[in-house]
């Protein structure tokens, strides 16, 4: 049987009461610390200036991650890694790793599958089998850095399976863990939450005082179009996440990334972009493109890029401050949920 304690969802103070209570000093945190967020350890017995009845202590009552990788794909083309990780109850979740230049990224999920059903979207084809512990959003960082030379990211984005805000208290944990600095010390502006947009969570989560960054998936400029591609929208419409996302740079005084998959004849129009410059009009912002993965039998088609530079330049004369995200790890099925679905239908 497994261990219930998980290291990478405890912090500090937390682990070191943990400790206190087994009989041990509450200084063996920091080293345990050290080798797990610094050194990139997640084996009690390579914790070397720790005795050895220690380590099989530890190893008895603790772990250091909650989750196995399944399978792991390495693009020969971009390097990107794409990892496939199982829960203690048998659900999967993806991590991925992207490298570029002197950048270490790691996207992670916050929950098994998402609830969202975005129309575009390979996470929520399945539905959503429930929330990740703040530990297991963490275990993927931690399981994709190990081994490697420097095991610390330079950049963590919270935009893999699920909605960061419908598993509200684990992410904000995770990301208070991941910030620490007796823990991976990332610098909470390297950290980013994307959201589908939840106003009230948008708002609770200005008042964290924390300096991560917010994205909000907005891909449509209107409501009618965005209820079809992004169904929460029928819940919580444009107007109120606009006067949310306004309240939220108000407060916090960061700027606001809002992200816009291109789809071919569906939402990548000049007049989508002069609608989309409109609704964004006064607000601390900036428009990440994106170009679409496309998910086998899918309804949607990638923009040409021919029909991206307009759009780009569209509203780049509209005053929009504009960027275009790189696709990574097509080759590997690198769009969020496509390994996951890969491994269920093969099932």
């Amino acid at each position: 049987m497994k261990p219930e304690i998980c290291i990478a969802g405890l912090m500090p103070e937390e682990l070191s009461d943990v400790l206190v209570h087994e009989g041990r000093e509450a200084y063996r945190a920091r080293q345990v610390l050290e080798w797990v967020f610094r050194k990139g350890v997640i084996d009690f017995n390579s914790m070397t200036d720790l005795s050895r009845s220690a380590r099989q202590e530890y190893a008895a009552r603790l772990r250091v991650v909650c989750l196995e990788i399944v399978t792991r794909a390495i693009s020969p083309v971009d390097t990107t890694e794409k990892f496939l990780l199982r829960t203690d109850s048998g659900e999967s979740v993806e991590a991925v790793y992207i490298p570029s230049g002197a950048r270490r990224t790691v996207c992670i999920s916050t929950q098994m599958g998402c609830p969202v059903g975005c129309a575009f979207c390979a996470s929520g084809a399945r539905g959503c089998q429930g929330n990740l512990s703040a530990g297991e959003i963490v275990s993927q960082v931690l399981l994709v850095m190990a081994g490697r030379p420097n095991p610390k990211p330079t950049n963590i984005v919270f935009m893999g399976m699920g909605e960061p805000f419908l598993n509200y208290a684990a992410t904000v944990k995770a990301v208070r863990i991941l910030n620490h600095a007796q823990c991976l010390g990332v610098a909470a502006r390297k950290i980013t939450i994307s959201t589908c947009g939840l106003p009230d969570e948008i708002r609770r989560f200005s008042a964290e005082g924390l300096q991560a960054e917010l994205s909000i998936s907005l891909h449509a400029a209107d409501d009618q179009l965005r209820s079809r591609l992004v169904p929460i929208n029928k819940q919580y419409p444009l107007s109120g996440l606009m006067s949310a996302a306004r309240e939220y740079v108000q407060r916090t005084h960061r700027i606001i990334t809002f992200e816009y998959v291109m789809l071919k004849g569906v939402n990548d129009s000049a007049a989508h972009a002069q609608k989309l410059a409109r609704v964004l009009r006064g607000l601390a912002c900036k428009v990440n493109l994106i170009p679409f993965n496309a998910v086998a039998n899918s309804q949607f088609q990638p923009s040409t890029s021919a029909g991206v530079r307009v759009f780009q330049q569209t509203l780049e004369r509209l005053k929009m401050t504009v960027t275009l995200r790189r696709s990574r790890g097509e080759d590997i099925n690198g769009a969020c949920g496509q390994l996951r679905r890969t491994q269920a239908e093969a099932v």
